[in-house]
């Protein structure tokens, strides 16, 4: 049925990014909002030609939209690309399908297979609103969601997104369950396993409640935000890649739920077995080695949540017949120096490079993870992996792989530096007895990481060492003055080193 001329309204561009939500801004007196019954947060479904998208309503009471006109958000605007000028008609949407699967789910019953297909369909295709993806969230968490359910889950997500095939042969892959700052292994593990001459296609995520992803890190020094005939070429010609995987969409109702999970700052096993799993089974790998940092103020917090997660995860990739390793790590302190995108890119190339202040543990975490990797391959001798990856640092291949890959993504560049700097120091002198990994993230945040690259922190210190009344604790980086008060301010208070005094 062809739209009255009251339900259509002219689209504008409102400028607003609202990230990956689809948004339309209306004025409270249009017609349309008045005939339909719109109001604030309803769910409309918006019809532009053949195109359709299931956006949420913001209601304007000023002047910014004119009574006739709706204005798109950045992701609706992206999503629907449209003409100057154009026309775009509007109705309230079916309920979603998933509707009943998601309200069992709430009230704590157990889903099946085609139960969570439907939720991540209707996800994607924007039929659920933030609201009820978080309830979503919040009714997985802790241990709602089993094993059978996180397979399921993994299942759904994977056939709601696309399929990467390489052919025969192996496809490497490593992953962090994340928590730890400055761990920033994946740039030198791909190097050195791409330059012995393995597939390893990493696809990696952005910040999400970090200082810097993996792709945020990368970003400072080569374009990540390749589409997938492009990573495709990348891997082709030199092995490996890293690139950021919301770009490639291989799982897009993980991008969808990482989005959501992003402001709440908590997951659940069964989700973050799926989160993983859908990924790496997506981008085609065949052998995967999961790095799980446990500590006190990691993601993982003890040796026994630890086993749980590593059970889920083995026996979701059994499902899969993709082979799964668990590489536990120590996750009590940061590693590194830099903590966020442009300080970790510098530790990340003085490895490469064997320069004489690179960060020892960077290196031998590094080091440790590819030589478990390559010791994941049939035929290679146990025990021998971290030697070869060691070689292959010393020798120059590695940095020579990492440069020939960066200028394959389009270009290699050297890391920024932050305009503004300033040292926080000990308060008593005294030995460091602990260090909190989220109070050190807090700071790096405050100070502009991820947003802008160079902001950050750094600092060499561990667990055991000495440090001296108004000696450095660390050196906050920022792009402006506000971040970096900031950043300082409340740094004076949250006291991440816990500093205990010597006789």
């Amino acid at each position: 049925m062809k739209a009255s001329a009251h339900t259509r309204m002219r689209v504008i561009r409102a400028g607003i990014d609202t990230y990956q939500q689809p948004v339309v801004y209306m004025h409270r007196d249009c017609e349309i909002c008045r005939s339909e019954g719109f109001v604030a947060m309803t769910r409309v479904q918006m019809q532009l030609g053949h195109r359709t998208l299931i956006a949420t309503l913001n209601v304007v009471v000023g002047d910014m939209v004119a009574v006739d006109e709706v204005a798109l958000s950045e992701a609706a605007w992206n999503a629907l690309a449209p003409e100057p000028g154009v026309l775009a008609s509007f109705r309230h949407p079916e309920p979603a399908a998933s509707v009943g699967a998601l309200r069992a789910k709430v009230f704590g019953e157990r889903l099946d297979e085609s139960q969570y297909l439907a939720l991540m369909q209707d996800a994607v295709a924007s039929r659920l609103s933030d609201l009820e993806l978080a309830a979503f969230v919040a009714a997985s968490a802790g241990e709602r969601m089993d094993q059978g359910e996180a397979t399921a889950l993994t299942r759904a997500m994977l056939a709601v997104g696309q399929r990467l095939d390489w052919g025969e042969g192996l496809v490497l892959d490593k992953h962090c369950v994340g928590g730890l700052p400055g761990n920033r292994t994946t740039p030198i593990v791909v190097a050195i396993i791409a330059a012995l001459g393995y597939r390893i296609p990493k696809t990696s995520s952005r910040a999400i409640t970090s200082p810097a992803g993996t792709a945020d890190t990368m970003e400072v020094m080569a374009p990540v935000a390749l589409d997938l005939p492009a990573m495709r070429r990348v891997v082709e010609r030199e092995g490996g890649c890293i690139v950021w995987g919301g770009n490639v969409r291989l799982s897009p109702a993980d991008d969808i739920m990482i989005r959501i999970q992003r402001p709440l700052d908590f997951d659940s096993d069964g989700q973050l077995v799926a989160s993983v799993l859908s990924k790496k089974i997506a981008a085609g790998s065949t052998h995967v080695l999961i790095d799980m940092p446990v500590g006190p103020t990691a993601k993982v917090r003890s040796e026994v949540a630890g086993a749980h997660l590593a059970t889920r995860l083995g026996g979701t990739a059994s499902a899969f017949g993709l082979e799964l390793d668990v590489y536990r790590s120590d996750g009590r302190q940061p590693v590194g120096v830099g903590i966020g995108p442009a300080l970790e890119a510098l530790d990340v190339l003085k490895v490469l490079r064997n320069d004489a202040d690179a960060p020892a543990d960077l290196r031998e975490r590094s080091v440790a993870l590819a030589g478990a990797l390559l010791e994941m391959v049939p035929g290679n001798a146990a025990g021998t992996g971290a030697s070869r990856a060691n070689e292959v640092l010393d020798s120059g291949r590695a940095l020579a792989k990492f440069l020939a890959i960066c200028e394959a993504q389009g270009g290699f560049r050297e890391p920024p530096h932050a305009e503004f700097t300033a040292d926080v120091t000990a308060g008593v002198s005294g030995r460091i007895a602990a260090i909190d990994n989220r109070r050190l993230a807090r700071i790096a945040k405050l100070a502009g990481a991820p947003g802008s690259p160079a902001a950050g922190l750094a600092t060499a210190l561990r667990i055991g060492h000495v440090v001296q009344r108004g000696q450095p604790l660390f050196a906050v980086h920022a792009q402006s003055r506000g971040e970096l008060a900031y950043a300082l301010e409340y740094a004076a208070t949250a006291a991440p080193f816990a500093v205990e005094e010597v006789a």
